[in-house]
């Protein structure tokens, strides 16, 4: 059982205990530890665009499938952009699901949109929203477009990609363009005319942005 008042940390550390990343193969957990070794001993990319630039922007899906762009789903609000991995993750979910319980009202009282962006195809977004019964905006980025100019993008290694598809996942049938790229967690917060304010990036996706980060950001 989880409460509201619980971190992500918290509940992730809850999940590696008693949830499937518990129960995992031992080559597959094994793969996987030695990816987010690799990745936390990489740290944040170099070339990840700074507070005070401007947001990338591409045609982006909504869950219907229709061309949309993350100034269009703004609407020239100020907005908080997650960037997750797709519905497959239980790292994102559990994130995505926190944020609804303790982000959602805090941000709309402030006017602040809150958008969260993947490469899945527009049914996993869909999926997505309807799964974890979420209120704001679900977007697809084909391509990885926004994520890459952002300077967020990871590719999994061989040995991962194996374990996955032991598993049953296969990123290239998930992913909208059929590449097994991914985006590092990352969490952007944009003021209205899209000029980044505050950018955090996460490379270990076992590890993410906190509501209290993010709304300590907000009022800085």
């Amino acid at each position: 059982m989880t409460t509201a008042h619980e971190t992500i940390a918290d509940r992730i550390e809850t999940m590696a205990r008693s949830g499937p990343a518990s129960r995992l193969p031992a080559d597959a957990a094994a793969a996987f530890a030695t990816e987010q070794a690799g990745l936390r001993a990489g740290g944040v990319p170099a070339g990840v665009r700074r507070p005070g630039s401007p947001m990338p922007d591409a045609e982006l899906l909504d869950t219907d499938g229709r061309a949309t762009s993350l100034s269009a789903a703004a609407a020239g609000r100020p907005a908080v952009v997650v960037f997750y991995r797709g519905a497959w993750c239980p790292y994102c979910n559990l994130t995505l699901r926190t944020y609804q319980e303790q982000l959602v009202g805090e941000l709309d009282r402030r006017g602040i949109a809150l958008l969260a962006v993947s490469p899945q195809r527009p049914d996993g977004s869909l999926t997505t929203a309807q799964a974890d019964e979420l209120t704001y905006t679900v977007l697809s980025d084909p391509g990885n477009q926004v994520a890459t100019a952002l300077g967020v993008v990871t590719v999994p290694s061989a040995e991962v990609r194996d374990a996955q598809r032991g598993l049953g996942l296969d990123l290239t049938e998930v992913n909208a363009d059929g590449t097994a790229a991914l985006p590092m967690p990352t969490v952007v917060l944009l003021d209205p005319d899209g000029t980044i304010r505050w950018i955090d990036v996460h490379p270990d996706y076992t590890s993410r942005t906190e509501p209290a980060d993010v709304l300590h950001a907000v009022e800085t």
